[in-house]
């Protein structure tokens, strides 16, 4: 339970909710055991078995003492803690699992019946998981993927090659949004404006060139709109006329007219209006951010 809630909790900031103890049990053991938040889920299970932590024993107790007999409340409706761990050993019931004081012993009926609808159960459980933490953090985009942490991140070649590596062809170089260094062709990073953390996606209109070394010690905090996204907007802006002229069926330009359909239009439009429509995106999922835990430059 603790490890299947580690990822979303540390790496997403997702919230389970005011009055959940999972959050604060997560951060406790994560600071008791110094477990980093990019760990495997097997890795952080192996150091949790093995703490003899008193601080960490303490919080796994709580959830020992609240969730393995409430699970089976169906099978024992209005029945008292004690009523379900001794009914839970009664051979007539056949409920899920049997309680013991350590362990969970899965009842033989059940088991063919879980292994094989394995599948289903999974997918079961994660699409209630996403509907709740959906409306413990309503403004949060992408719940189901902030779920169980991916084994790789998708790369950014293709937005480095096809899209910004075009228009250092052209400009030769760009300045950093952040640092004001210039920045070339091979030398640079591609950088999330709002973090990858938040939004989950690799959208071109999130993406900028970055100083590598500012890159590698920005992570996941959050930019400055006062600070960063009059440039931010201007090499945007620049690097989609580059792209259009030079390959016109770029498919990255699409994810412009995804979030403006008249992005298109720059050419005769009034920049200042698409500015600012860009700013509404951006700016509220700044905020949002920040409320769910991020932190600014």
């Amino acid at each position: 339970m603790i490890c299947n809630a580690w990822y979303p909790i540390n790496y997403f900031h997702l919230s389970f909710g005011f009055q959940d103890n999972i959050q604060t049990a997560i951060h406790v053991i994560g600071n008791e055991e110094k477990i980093g938040i990019d760990l495997r889920k097997e890795e952080i299970l192996k150091i949790i078995m093995a703490s003899d932590n008193m601080i960490t024993l303490d919080q796994l107790n709580h959830f020992n003492n609240q969730v393995p007999h409430w699970f089976l409340s169906p099978w024992f409706p209005r029945k008292t803690k004690t009523e379900i761990y001794n009914g839970s050993r009664n051979p007539v019931i056949q409920c899920l699992y049997q309680l013991e004081n350590d362990v969970i012993l899965i009842n033989l009926l059940w088991q063919n019946y879980i292994i094989r609808n394995a599948a289903v159960l999974k997918d079961f459980c994660y699409w209630n998981l996403a509907l709740f933490l959906q409306s413990k953090n309503p403004s949060v985009p992408d719940i189901p993927n902030k779920i169980v942490k991916p084994a790789n991140r998708s790369s950014l070649i293709k937005q480095r090659r096809n899209f910004w590596d075009i228009v250092l062809d052209e400009r030769g170089s760009i300045p950093c949004i952040y640092t004001k260094k210039p920045l070339f062709k091979n030398e640079y990073a591609v950088d999330h404006f709002v973090p990858y953390n938040f939004v989950s996606h690799d959208l071109i209109w999130n993406l900028i060139p970055a100083d590598r070394s500012f890159n590698s010690v920005k992570t996941d905090k959050l930019p400055s709109m006062e600070k960063h996204f009059d440039l931010f907007f201007s090499t945007h802006l620049e690097a989609f006329k580059i792209v259009r002229s030079k390959n016109p069926d770029n498919k990255l330009l699409f994810d412009y007219f995804n979030i403006l359909p008249n992005f298109y239009q720059i050419e005769t439009a009034d920049n200042s209006n698409i500015k600012q429509k860009y700013k509404d995106i951006i700016e509220p999922l700044i905020i949002i951010a920040s409320n769910n835990g991020f932190t600014f430059l």
